[in-house]
């Protein structure tokens, strides 16, 4: 080996060639340059003379390579441990003693290959195979942004469905995506074949499936049987699996993300372009062409025949609105709490119509912005800030005699005042609670004629006639206190007489005292 690394340094090599073409380290071809010939040799001397650390189990290795060809360095490592606990060794030291075992003893490494047998395609309607794939991508400014998407696959047309998220996916994601893929296919199949995804299968169960608690409703409600694939057996779904690594190869690789709606577009135009409309390798058709038939061959579904075949899955903000294109679109007040999740797609109008998967029920319709950042709302989404404020106005007017104009005084008030109506009505209930109807009258007399036009004016106004009608009532007391003491001291002692409470009045007040 010194001797080629010199020679191929002679030929201008450099030193990351050298290495990758000897299938060697950098390091090593550095420690084998930095020798002079000389101390090579005394080097190579060395080591034919120099015992090693694994020669004591010399014997014991080579019967486990003899017995075992194709048993790797780690493993034997491994069983070195499990022999001899104490017995301390570095994986490196053993993956070279291994090495030069093979070599000396002529005992090459043999890998297990496996054979494979061709499988006919599945009948037309047959059976879809679904997977999931990973991807990450930059955006436009350079930053990763990390993909997850889900293929379906007609087995026997090799036709495509795919949808793409930039978060993970939940089994609610999982459900819909099957539904658009439903819509897509015109139907379902009579299986479909998946990998064992906590998303989907909580256990294998030796034939008894178990199925998550919201895939199995699903499965339920469409009735397809689930076919699964054994672990560490990603052949059986070769179809998907070669579907998977087409899209990465041709439709992700060197794309710019801008956001997740126009890329799952791009996708819809590249799948009718490209993945469905090019001719596959295997069967020499094109998936579209032999899809024509292989839809007439898949079973309806009733419950998907509101879903529109481009239809995407969003989520409810807690504005009631969804995202799309960087712009937000208002739904109707109350959506966030009852459909966490709705479905969206576009018409060749350029409208975006919102709605209900389950019942199809239309929730909102906008025309698309040009614009970014921008919030798309309908009047009737929004908030009847002014019901409730003609019924309080309605109510507190019932308390005046004069009700016409109490709705007058009060709709001034609401002009004026339009974020403080409330506050403004709620301060007059109150006036009227703590005055009697007469001064609440006068005072919206005198309010009007004055233009006084404030419930706090006319809380000052119904204080001022309270305190007139107490200093009235004072001056009345004191006259008729004057005249009742004329009137006693004309009586004699004979004359008076003290007034006395009924005997019944005692025995209530004793009673209700126990």
């Amino acid at each position: 080996m010194y001797v080629e690394i010199r020679g191929m340094l002679n030929q201008k090599y450099s030193i990351s060639t050298i290495a990758r073409k000897l299938n060697i380290s950098r390091n090593t071809v550095y420690k084998y340059i930095r020798k002079s010939p000389e101390e090579m040799a005394e080097w190579t001397a060395s080591t034919m003379t120099r015992s090693k650390k694994l020669d004591i189990h010399k014997e014991l290795i080579l019967h486990w390579l003899r017995e075992f060809p194709d048993l790797t360095a780690a493993q034997v490592q491994d069983w070195l441990k499990e022999k001899y606990p104490e017995f301390k060794v570095g994986e490196s030291t053993v993956r070279s003693y291994v090495r030069c075992l093979r070599e000396d003893f002529q005992i090459p490494k043999e890998s297990s290959t496996r054979d494979y047998q061709a499988v006919p395609d599945p009948p037309m309607g047959e059976q879809i195979q679904a997977d999931f794939g990973f991807k990450t991508v930059k955006n436009r400014f350079g930053k990763p942004v990390k993909l997850v998407f889900i293929v379906f696959v007609l087995a026997h047309s090799r036709y495509k469905y795919v949808e793409y998220q930039n978060r993970p996916f939940t089994t609610k994601d999982v459900i819909s995506a099957h539904r658009n893929a439903f819509k897509e296919f015109g139907g379902v199949s009579k299986e479909i074949l998946y990998d064992q995804d906590r998303l989907i299968v909580v256990s294998e169960n030796e034939g008894d499936i178990l199925l998550t608690e919201e895939f199995q409703q699903f499965v339920n409600e469409i009735k397809f049987e689930v076919k699964l694939c054994r672990k560490a057996d990603p052949e059986s779904k070769r179809k998907v699996e070669n579907a998977v690594k087409f899209i990465k190869n041709n439709f992700i690789n060197n794309r710019i993300f801008h956001n997740i709606d126009s890329w799952n577009e791009q996708s819809q135009k590249w799948l009718k372009r490209t993945g469905n409309g090019k001719i596959h390798n295997g069967t020499k058709r094109r998936p579209a062409d032999v899809f024509l038939l292989e839809k007439q061959h898949m079973r309806q579904v009733n419950s998907l025949n509101h879903i529109h075949k481009n239809s995407i899955t969003r989520s409810v903000r807690k504005d009631n609105t969804i995202l799309y294109l960087s712009n937000r679109y208002s739904v109707p007040l109350g959506t966030f709490q009852k459909y966490p999740e709705v479905l969206y797609y576009v018409t060749d109008d350029n409208k975006l119509v919102i709605y209900v998967q389950e019942s199809g029920e239309i929730l909102a319709t906008h025309c698309i912005s040009p614009d970014k950042g921008k919030l798309i709302q309908n009047r009737s989404h929004q908030r009847d800030r002014s019901k409730g404020i003609k019924e309080l106005i309605e109510v507190v007017s019932e308390h005046f005699t004069n009700k016409s104009q109490a709705t007058k005084y009060l709709n001034e008030l609401r002009n004026r005042y339009p974020r403080y109506i409330r506050d403004q009505l709620s301060l007059i209930k109150k006036c009227i609670e703590l005055g009697s109807l007469e001064v609440i009258d006068e005072a919206l007399a005198l309010c009007m004629e004055r233009q006084l036009f404030s419930a706090n004016d006319f809380q000052d106004v119904v204080s001022l006639f309270k305190r007139q009608r107490q200093v009235n009532s004072t001056n009345a007391s004191d006259q008729q206190i004057d005249t009742d003491y004329n009137d006693i001291a004309e009586l004699t002692l004979t004359d008076t007489e003290a007034n006395q409470r009924p005997l019944e009045d005692y025995y209530t007040i004793m009673e209700s005292t126990k």
